[in-house]
């Protein structure tokens, strides 16, 4: 009998096809997330489950006697509750890597768009406000020859560092729990301490993933470390701002403006602050949001969930669970 997996959202065509060579799929096809109790219907007999931010917890656990896989479609997995897993015994993966490119490009369009006032200045001309004597009053600053400083250079942040070398000539300085010399030398960045980099860098751009070490990272010391003039990018996780004090930051004129894809909380509160600044760029966590790259996002999840329930080590098994 093949095994039977769960697909809680819609995947293209194809990917269903793929799956089902190998599964008996029961595939949520409906816009609109899948309901708890649709979902602990499903997982009765399931051994796979395909996700993407659904929190897989031993509430879900307990609903899901034979699961032995969850495949993620996204880099991050911070919904994943890993004692939770691991006491179960349950394979988990996520799909790094093929979206580096298309992360990169989107981060790169937020420094561009903070730092010359792009959806502000569009709105601007949209409502009418243009007038011909208006000149100081429409002025950002240079992205070019400025100084970026990433926080968490995986390879995400090597993609953006190269954007920002090769095509704007950036000073590019990174902070990470462990340094990268192999892209120190290929990119001609520098590494530095946080507190200094957060000093230093007209551009702060924060690319970590989400762990209790990550939780609030940058929180109001670290707005206060930068500069007045400073942009601060985030296209990592909300989680890992203290919100409250960017609010604080932005309002104070600590730091001169945000470009962000991400918030504390998904989707974000109309009444959120962050929405009212003219300076702060709001996206609704689009960093992998290309028709190619979701693709290949979803059939990497497929092929890592058909090797997890075929007996292999899965290629992209996340680090927590690897002694399984």
């Amino acid at each position: 009998m093949r095994p039977k997996i769960v697909i809680d959202r819609p995947v293209p065509a194809e990917v269903l096809a793929y799956l089902s060579q190998h599964f008996d799929c029961t595939m949520w096809d409906r816009s609109g997330p899948m309901s708890d109790d649709l979902l602990y219907d499903a997982l009765q007999e399931a051994q796979g489950l395909v996700t993407s931010s659904r929190r897989i917890d031993e509430a879900l656990l307990a609903r899901a006697p034979k699961l032995k896989a969850v495949s993620t479609i996204s880099v991050g997995y911070n919904h994943f509750d890993i004692s939770a897993m691991k006491a179960r015994g349950i394979i988990g993966t996520n799909t790094p890597n093929v979206l580096n490119e298309t992360v990169a490009d989107l981060a790169f369009a937020l420094i561009l768009a903070a730092a010359r006032r792009v959806a502000e200045l569009d709105r601007y001309v949209k409502d009418g406000r243009w007038r011909r004597e208006d000149n100081e009053s429409l002025f950002g600053v240079d992205v070019h020859h400025a100084t970026l400083g990433i926080i968490g250079m995986g390879r995400i942040g090597e993609a953006i560092a190269r954007r920002a070398r090769l095509g704007f000539r950036m000073d590019v300085v990174y902070y990470n729990r462990g340094r990268k010399p192999e892209a120190e030398r290929e990119l001609d960045i520098a590494y530095k301490p946080m507190d200094e980099l957060l000093r230093t860098s007209d551009f702060v751009l924060l690319m970590t993933p989400l762990t209790p070490e990550t939780t609030k990272l940058i929180g109001r010391e670290q707005f206060r470390l930068m500069k007045r003039s400073a942009i601060f990018i985030n296209v990592s996780r909300g989680q890992t701002v203290d919100e409250a004090a960017l609010i604080e930051a932005l309002r104070e004129g600590t730091i001169r403006g945000a470009g962000l894809d991400v918030y504390e909380n998904e989707p974000v509160s109309p009444d959120n602050p962050l929405l009212a600044m003219p300076n702060v760029v709001t996206l609704p966590h689009i960093g992998s949001a290309t028709a190619k790259t979701r693709f290949d996002m979803a059939m990497l999840a497929a092929r890592n969930l058909v090797a997890a329930l075929s007996g292999q080590v899965p290629p992209d098994l996340v680090s927590e669970l690897k002694e399984l």
